[in-house]
C-alpha cells in the first residue's frame, strides 16, 4: 500500500513559497478583477463593432480566469492558500472603476485596456521579483504576460487610429 503526501514537498522553501506568493497573489487579484469586470463590459457594450469586441471581451474573460487559475494554482502548489474571494479582490485591486450602465465600444474598450494595463503592471513586477527567486513561477508571469500583451493588442486595434 502506498502513501499519498497531504503536504506540499519536503524540499518547498518557505521563503520561496511566501515569495511566490507575495508576487503572484497580486496578480490572481488583478486577474480576478479583470474577469468580473470584462464581463460587465461585454454586457454593457453598445455602438460600433458590437460583435466583435463583444466576442473578444468573452475571449478575455476566459483568458484571464484560466490565468488566474494558473497563478493561484502555483501557490497553492508551494503550500499556501489564496485569497480571491469577491470581497477581498474588490478590496485590493488597484484597477479603476468601469462607468455604469451601457458604454460606447470605443469608451468601453479603453477602459478594459485600462484593467488589462493595471494587470499588466502587476504581472510585470511579478516577472522581474520572480526571477531570482522561482523561475518555475516566473515563468507562469511570463505566460500571463504574452497572453494579455495578445489581448490588449486584439482589443486595442479597434481604436487605434
Amino acid at each position: 500500500m502506498s502513501t499519498t503526501a497531504t503536504t506540499p514537498k519536503a524540499t518547498t522553501n518557505p521563503d520561496v513559497a511566501a515569495g511566490t506568493a507575495q508576487f503572484l497573489t497580486p496578480v490572481v487579484i488583478e486577474l480576478e478583477a479583470l474577469v468580473v469586470n470584462g464581463k460587465q463590459a461585454h454586457w454593457n457594450l453598445r455602438g460600433a463593432n458590437f460583435i466583435g469586441v463583444h466576442e473578444l471581451l468573452d475571449t478575455l474573460v476566459e483568458h484571464a480566469q484560466e490565468w488566474a487559475d494558473t497563478a493561484a494554482e502555483r501557490i497553492v502548489a508551494l503550500g499556501l492558500p489564496i485569497d480571491a474571494r469577491i470581497a477581498t479582490v474588490a478590496a485590493n485591486t488597484k484597477a479603476p472603476a468601469l462607468s455604469d450602465g451601457f458604454v460606447q465600444s470605443d469608451k468601453s474598450i479603453a477602459e478594459v485596456i485600462n484593467q488589462i494595463d493595471v494587470a499588466l503592471d502587476t504581472v510585470n513586477t511579478a516577472v522581474r521579483e520572480l526571477d531570482e527567486l522561482d523561475q518555475s513561477s516566473q515563468d507562469v508571469a511570463i505566460e500571463i504576460a504574452r497572453g494579455l500583451d495578445k489581448d490588449r493588442w486584439l482589443l486595442f486595434a479597434h481604436i487605434a487610429k
